[in-house]
């Protein structure tokens, strides 16, 4: 599977100064291993590959002098391979593991930085703050995986035509936003009548079957293995049971690298996000964890999940002014799943659900904003969402971005009342306002850009 931040990897290998050991983070199965494997076998000679969870030989080796000449010695021996700067890239997979390790990439990054070292970690936040590891800030790139993309699931899956499709229309919509955001509402409603017959619209029946690609997308996800067993049978039927399988080995971390009443909390915290997501106030509350729960009793469960990976954090803003962080409120946020599909499973939605469109519109929504909120955490957006006091509104995501403020609601069908976002619009008169629905490119008579739900990874 291409994935895109292979690009940010060969950047990472081409660098002439300043390359420092790179550190690869992520939940568990989104990728860490395959991608580094497979960039050290595409783009380099050789590959040493360290696994600390299963080479305890190694790791033990690295409690004595951590100097690079000692350990690439080592590794060679053991290996039975030379080690090439510039050459050969050498993997330490499943660092959490091995705290000294960790350490180790500050001396590669001080005393040995023409040898190209990468390292993998699925619960390395965890492992960092519970266990108070040692961490070589400043001493490394970090770069964080997340599970595929909806343009990476086409690819995949051999659509790269409609992922280019998506971009050049979304592209366009852009430049014609830019190019009327400072006429007047006139012209802006004449841009707009035009628009359902130019080059912004993406042909209808194109879009219906983008849209079916999506629906799909929502009940897989982006987790490689069950990405891969959808190429491989071409039926959603046994994608539920391999789902469940991933949420179990998430559990199965929780008791690992938790105490036991940790992992209670832990694991109730997250049995809750479903049941979190299915209700119009998307907003986290611990009473659905248990009867009394309280921020005090569950706060670093909420930390555990956020730090593994396998949960995202969307906090609360009172103001839609830059810098958005100022405004935070930290007693009010949104939990949603890392993997859209796992939110399927976890929801015990299941195939024909989806294929007939048998969704309450709560899940619908749920569904839809967890979709938006892994796509722009993947692009690189911290999570905001806004609301108001009086009049009560919410608008869903707010983006930071060239200095301003975008708004962006989000919907699963076509129904686009959006009165939470036009009040905000109202209050804040930010550059541009978004819309995500299952709507076609446009721009309405209000000037908000109207962009489909498929085209979120272009955000």
């Amino acid at each position: 599977m291409e994935r895109i931040i292979t690009k940010e990897l060969l950047q990472w290998k081409e660098m002439q100064t300043n390359r420092l050991p790179l550190v690869l983070y992520g939940a568990r199965q989104v990728g860490k291993t395959y991608t580094l494997t497979h960039f050290g076998h595409d783009y380099y000679k050789n590959t040493i590959y360290v696994n600390f969870e299963r080479m305890p030989v190694i790791a033990e080796f690295f409690e004595g002098d951590l100097q690079p000449e000692r350990i690439l010695g080592f590794l060679q021996e053991y290996f039975s391979e030379r080690i090439t700067p510039g050459e050969t890239l050498i993997i330490f997979d499943e660092i959490q593991a091995c705290e000294r390790a960790l350490t180790s990439l500050k001396y590669f990054a001080e005393e040995a930085p023409e040898y190209h070292v990468a390292a993998a970690g699925s619960l390395l936040g965890v492992a960092v703050n519970r266990e108070h590891f040692s961490f070589p800030v400043g001493k490394v790139i970090m770069k964080t995986m997340y599970p595929l993309r909806f343009d990476e699931f086409l690819i995949a899956l051999g659509n790269e035509h409609l992922v280019t499709l998506i971009r050049e229309r979304y592209e366009a919509l852009t430049e014609s936003c830019a190019m009327t955001s400072d006429d007047s509402r006139d012209s802006v409603d004449r841009t707009s009548n035009t628009l359902r017959e130019s080059r912004h619209e993406m042909p209808a029946q194109t879009h219906n079957e983008i849209m079916l690609w999506l629906r799909r997308y929502l009940f897989i996800g982006g987790m490689p293995a069950v990405v891969r067993k959808y190429m491989d049978e071409k039926s959603l039927v046994n994608i539920p049971e391999l789902q469940t399988m991933i949420l179990n080995a998430y559990t199965a971390d929780m008791a690992k690298y938790a105490t036991a009443g940790e992992c209670t909390k832990i694991q109730g915290a997250f049995r809750s996000l479903p049941t979190q997501l299915a209700k119009d106030n998307k907003k986290f509350q611990y009473k659905l964890i248990r009867k009394g729960a309280t921020a005090g009793l569950f706060g670093e469960s909420i930390s555990w999940l956020v730090m593994s990976g396998v949960a995202l954090e969307c906090d609360r803003v009172t103001r839609g002014e830059v810098p958005l962080a100022v405004t935070q409120d930290p007693s009010s946020f949104k939990l949603y799943m890392s993997d859209v599909g796992l939110l399927c499973a976890a929801s015990g939605i299941m195939p024909e659900n989806i294929v007939r469109g048998d969704l309450s519109d709560i899940s619908k929504g749920a569904l839809a904003e967890n979709y938006v909120a892994q796509t722009l955490r993947c692009n690189g957006h911290r999570l905001f969402y806004w609301t108001s006091d009086s009049p009560e509104a919410e608008v869903d995501f707010l983006l930071q971005k060239d200095g301003g403020v975008i708004p962006l609601e989000v919907k699963y069908d076509t129904n686009v009342h959006a009165k939470s976002l036009k009040h905000f619009i109202r209050m804040n008169h930010p550059k541009n306002a978004i819309r995500i629905s299952a709507k076609n490119f446009g721009i309405d008579e209000q000037g908000l850009l109207s962009i489909p739900l498929y085209a979120a990874f272009c955000l």
